[in-house]
């Protein structure tokens, strides 16, 4: 997604570059994950929307929103922290169908409000903002994630990671 200007920024950072990368043990997890959903769901597949991301472009998404650092951390890792992105160790994805269009999940990919945040689904479909169709597929999402090993945040329906960021900085190099 950051190879296009369909992103929360406007801003095609990485140009003509169209690959995702990950650890290999991270690749290894999407692999299952994406085996798990074929074997309940074939015509379904996952789809990568980021995967590795320098700490460079880590900054530039931080720099590019414009809230307080406390709202902004909801979004985004600070880059003096270093993201899971930043070693390979994170993964932003979806489920599209067998046309490519990927499920409702009741916002787009890295929309930035409480309508994207896993921890208040249930409140959001009293209030009648989200459709139980929605939670539904974020649901199938998470789990299929967390049977093949990753854990979801409670920001972002779009966001897994492989490991804590204490594992990430034992295992991996950070990629600067």
């Amino acid at each position: 997604m950051y190879s296009t200007t369909d992103n929360f920024m406007g801003i095609d950072i990485y140009g003509d570059f169209d690959k995702a990368y990950l650890q290999a043990e991270v690749a290894d997890k999407l692999a299952l994950a994406q085996l798990f959903l074929k074997m309940k769901l074939p015509m379904y597949s996952i789809v990568v929307y980021d995967a590795v991301r320098p700490r460079s472009v880590q900054k530039m998404m931080w720099d590019a929103v414009q809230l307080p650092s406390k709202q902004k951390s909801k979004f985004l890792s600070n880059p003096k922290n270093g993201s899971l992105h930043n070693f390979g160790a994170a993964v932003d994805v979806s489920i599209i169908n067998n046309y490519g269009e990927a499920l409702d999940m009741g916002t787009p990919y890295d929309y930035l409000g409480e309508l994207a945040y896993p921890r208040k689904e249930k409140e959001l479909l009293e209030k009648g903002v989200l459709k139980q169709s929605q939670i539904d597929n974020r649901v199938l999402l998470r789990s299929i994630m967390k049977k093949a090993g990753f854990t979801s945040i409670t920001t972002e329906w779009w966001h897994f990671n492989s490991c804590s960021r204490k594992q990430a900085y034992q295992l991996y190099e950070l990629i600067e």
